[in-house]
């Protein structure tokens, strides 16, 4: 599989760090992209340089509108943007194609491959919710970052697996991350 992750800005890059190094455990190659803010709030929140992330995937620039996820003519099994700010779902909802990260998306969208968007923000006002179902009728999937309890979590990777769990579900990518619902 070959799966392109994205960072913005919103709080919770845990999520997408911890995504990544789950994709690259798992065998799947990762291009990765990280707006200037998501780059800022990972170091802020995981003490971690996007360059650092270069192990676990390839790392592309958010300017580089040559890169090969730019093209719908690269196979992609699709793309998650985890976490997603409010300010890069309105700009990809709204059809924008300035940055790589929203290029890349708006490929997936239109080659009819799977696009996985994590908001991370709340509350949400009107504008939020009808960009989410504007890319909801595109075909994409709205996954909230919204861990469920019924597990008994203690740790906080308990959480974050169970978002990356859902993630990976999405893709069809098996996982041991979380155990599931009705089974020991």
């Amino acid at each position: 599989m070959r799966i392109i992750v994205a960072i913005t800005g919103a709080s919770g890059s845990i999520y997408g760090y911890s995504l990544i190094r789950s994709l690259h455990q798992l065998g799947v190659e990762t291009y990765i992209i990280a707006t200037g803010a998501g780059e800022n709030v990972l170091g802020y929140e995981c003490g971690i340089k996007l360059q650092e992330l270069e192990q676990y995937g390839t790392v592309l620039s958010n300017t580089d509108l040559f890169a090969p996820v730019a093209s719908g003519s690269f196979k992609t099994d699709g793309m998650v943007i985890i976490p997603c700010s409010m300010n890069t779902l309105g700009a990809i909802a709204n059809g924008m194609g300035d940055t790589l990260l929203n290029r890349a998306a708006s490929v997936v969208l239109k080659e009819r491959r799977r696009l996985v968007i994590v908001p991370r923000e709340t509350p949400l006002h009107l504008i939020h919710l009808e960009n989410m179902l504007r890319l909801a009728r595109a075909g994409a999937d709205i996954v909230p970052a919204s861990p469920g309890f019924y597990n008994h979590p203690t740790e906080i990777w308990e959480l974050v697996n169970f978002m990356n769990a859902r993630v990976l579900d999405a893709f069809g990518i098996e996982h041991q991350l979380m155990k599931r619902w009705g089974e020991n």
